[in-house]
């Protein structure tokens, strides 16, 4: 059987086993590759430059006293004002560390996080992440972001984004009557 492997070379395969000039030819560009790593950039460089472009949304299901979740008003959600703080992910920054600064840049607010709760695409080529986060002390000041806060129980929830909805479900579903929900 031909096969064309990701660097365009053609090779015969016999039960799924490479023949033995398609095998030396692979060992060659290996140790070529890893003798000069450099010369993947170029190709990694135009492999991203057709690949699609995605932003990137946190946002973080506070656990608080007496497993009441943390919700905010949002300045600026006019269909859902109430929800999940969070925001987008900044230039190579790790989700877990966005969604820790939005918390702190929100609300004022330490906190840990504990597990992905959720990864939904929720918009074209804008993907969101859910975490669930251990409040580690007090809500402090507002940003302009948000008009309030509070805690509630998650039957207290208002409306919700289709997307918090799914996460508030995930939480239920993985943690609802464990440990960590009660000593929450």
């Amino acid at each position: 059987m031909l096969l064309v492997d990701g660097l365009g070379l053609a090779f015969y395969t016999h039960n799924s086993v490479h023949t033995c000039e398609a095998q030396a030819v692979t060992h060659s560009i290996s140790r070529l590759l890893r003798r000069f790593p450099f010369l993947m950039r170029l190709p990694y460089r135009l492999f991203r430059g057709i690949q699609p472009r995605y932003t990137i949304g946190v946002a973080a299901v506070v656990l608080g006293p007496a497993g009441r979740i943390l919700i905010v008003e949002h300045t600026y959600h006019p269909q859902f004002p109430w929800g999940f703080p969070g925001g987008w992910i900044g230039a190579d920054e790790a989700p877990e560390i966005a969604v820790l600064r939005e918390l702190k840049e929100e609300l004022q607010l330490e906190a840990r996080v504990l597990r992905i709760l959720h990864v939904s695409k929720t918009l074209p080529n804008h993907i969101d992440l859910a975490y669930l986060c251990e409040a580690r002390g007090a809500v402090g000041a507002l940003s302009h972001e948000l008009l309030g806060y509070r805690w509630a129980t998650p039957a207290e929830l208002p409306p919700l984004k289709p997307f918090h909805q799914r996460a508030i479900k995930a939480a239920l579903e993985q943690f609802s009557g464990s440990a960590l929900w009660a000593r929450a």
